[in-house]
């Protein structure tokens, strides 16, 4: 039957329209940069190279395997193995060659052809090979995190065509279409070298650094506590347009650090040149102190075009206790958020209102007529609100940390509808049993909201108890989904695609290690979420994502918390940065020392 299948998928490829060589892919509409440009627009091409870039990490590592779901991975890991194209930073999705010196793409999307760079080499000096790209391929399709499972299993056939080329071809979807997003996830697989794996388990977490291709060689590892790389001076690809300017610091050093206070009273004291801060609170005031004074480091907040986290305190409805709709909506009633931004943040912070916040593609007011073509399918299965009202959070004065008395009534209106009342002070469910759960965090910094939530909940009779783990318990609780509730979030770039279904769909759902933290299981999000990646063009996906969006947001899978639209980051002077930030925010990639 796959014989078959394989032969269907070969003659359709090969009556779509001739496919040429090209320097890149974009998802939608035209590349940006034309063929022989020479360096990407954000960076300093004339960087001076040399010196350390040394950041503080909060977290553990165990692993220098990225690709599997066992272990977590440390920092910086990207600069070591490289991809068959690399993504430029100042466009929605649009990749360009690295291992790859070129790419053909037929009209339909039905395959992809990789010739890689003759110059490509691992670190031993031995070329990067066509052998190595399929073996990277076949290995994380069998072992590869849950996400690149499902995306490597739409790949019908994997051929070599010579030893610096490949070729993939992809089934078509159960309506005949094509994922158009597959050609633009295989220019991101990840390339191992195939003969420093034989004889070894590529699922197994491993602390001796496989070979790679990339800027950066791994120099030292102490696991959980420090990683150290060094830059090839040699390295094949330092001219390639995707890697001028970059790549600038001889050493890169991430010291991991179980408390981000202590990381921040590292960077302080001048033992980190550079740190990303994610706390407003600290923001204001935690960097005051005499290098701050003395203008040895110097704190910036930079604009981002990109849309930020969608994070809040996310239900998992495999349990039976969040599995209505009503409870889950109900209990975001409970706080007023307002108060907790002002109080807890400086009032620096944004509510988050949508699963792709800070962007263009958040859902907003009553759906237009794009959005309600994408939607009319799903109106049978959907709440009617989806059609007739536009989402908004509960209102909030910031009068003070609890709910308003209009908005506590809703709450317990909506709990009495789902079988829910308040007896004795404590909110029962017709059997007689309390509402009681646990909010799960790994960091923390989620404590303040966390607290501020479960003293809300309380006064309309539910006790939601806090606990804080450390990382890596963290992490394998929630790769297994042994939570109640849990501080979490979903990240998305300008132009989504397959993700989303890894992200919010039902066989994602009973996948161990996926992102569907809250266990969604609705038909209509699987057939949207799906969908976003054949849009074949930019208004045709962001009607897409929106209808999703609004979908998602009526579901009430979250508590939204809150983002932020700029950058803030700190650096000591020493440490430099082009005068141009890309839309996907700041990267030290482009950064140099004076």
């Amino acid at each position: 039957m796959r014989t078959i299948l394989v032969a269907l998928i070969l003659a359709a490829s090969t009556l779509s329209a001739a496919a040429e060589p090209t320097h890149g892919i974009a998802m939608h509409g035209d590349l940006k940069y034309p063929a022989g440009f020479k360096h990407y627009d954000y960076v300093n091409p004339d960087a001076p190279r040399g010196g350390a870039l040394r950041q503080a990490v909060v977290g553990t590592f165990d692993t220098l395997n990225p690709y599997i779901v066992k272990g977590i991975p440390p920092s910086g890991l990207s600069a070591v193995y490289e991809t068959l194209l690399a993504r430029a930073q100042d466009e929605p999705f649009s990749l360009y060659g690295l291992l790859a010196e070129s790419v053909e793409v037929p009209d339909d999307r039905s395959s992809v052809v990789f010739r890689l760079n003759p110059k490509a080499r691992w670190h031993d000096g031995t070329p990067v090979t066509a052998d190595d790209v399929l073996f990277s391929y076949e290995v994380q399709r069998q072992y590869g995190t849950p996400n690149r499972r499902l995306f490597y299993a739409k790949v019908a056939l994997a051929e070599r065509l010579d030893a610096r080329t490949v070729r993939f071809a992809f089934l078509r979807e159960p309506d005949g279409g094509i994922d158009r997003e597959m050609p633009m996830l295989m220019g991101l697989l990840g390339v191992q070298q195939k003969a420093w794996w034989q004889g070894r388990v590529f699922d197994r977490t491993t602390l001796d650094p496989p070979p790679g291709s990339g800027p950066y060689r791994i120099r030292q590892v102490e696991p959980g506590r420090r990683i150290v790389y060094e830059r090839v001076a040699d390295y094949w690809g330092r001219e390639l347009p995707v890697r001028r300017g970059q790549n600038n610091f001889d050493t890169l050093v991430f010291d991991y650090y179980r408390d981000d206070t202590v990381a921040l009273e590292a960077f302080k004291a001048g033992q980190a040149d550079v740190r990303r801060e994610l706390e407003p609170a600290k923001w204001a005031t935690g960097y005051e102190g005499p290098a701050l004074r003395a203008g040895k480091f110097v704190m910036e907040e930079l604009p981002t075009g990109r849309p930020e986290y969608a994070r809040g305190f996310i239900f998992n409805t495999r349990r039976p206790l969040f599995r209505d709709r009503k409870v889950r909506q109900a209990l975001g009633y409970a706080v007023d958020f307002e108060w907790v931004n002002r109080t807890h943040y400086h009032g620096a912070l944004k509510r988050t209102a949508s699963f792709y916040p800070n962007s263009a593609l958040a859902a907003t007011g009553l759906p237009g007529p794009d959005e309600l073509k994408v939607l009319a399918p799903f109106r049978p299965i959907l709440p009617p609100e989806v059609f007739t009202t536009a989402f908004a959070l509960p209102p909030g004065d910031g009068s003070g940390p609890y709910a308003s008395r209009a908005n506590q009534r809703e709450a317990l209106r909506l709990l009495a509808e789902a079988g829910w009342t308040i007896q004795q002070g404590r909110l029962l469910n017709g059997a007689g049993r309390p509402f009681v759960f646990e909010i799960l965090l790994g960091d923390p910094a989620d404590e303040r909201p966390a607290l501020e939530f479960a003293r809300g909940l309380e006064r309309l009779g539910i006790t939601a108890k806090v606990r804080t783990v450390d990382s890596a318990q963290f992490q394998a609780r929630l790769d297994e989904y042994d939570y109640d509730v849990v501080s979490r979030w979903w990240s998305s770039t300008l132009s989504p695609g397959n993700e989303q279904v890894y992200y919010y769909g039902s066989k994602a759902a009973d996948t161990p290690g996926t992102r569907n933290y809250a266990g969604i299981k609705d038909p209509a999000v699987d057939a949207l979420a799906a969908s976003i990646a054949s849009a074949r063009t930019r208004p045709e996906l962001e009607a897409r994502v929106k209808a999703l969006d609004r979908v998602l947001l009526w579901g009430f899978y979250m508590v939204p918390l809150f983002h932020s639209p700029v950058d803030r980051i700190a650096h000591w002077t020493g440490v430099q940065r082009p005068p141009l930030t890309p839309v996907y925010g700041a990267m030290t990639e482009t950064w140099w020392r004076e």
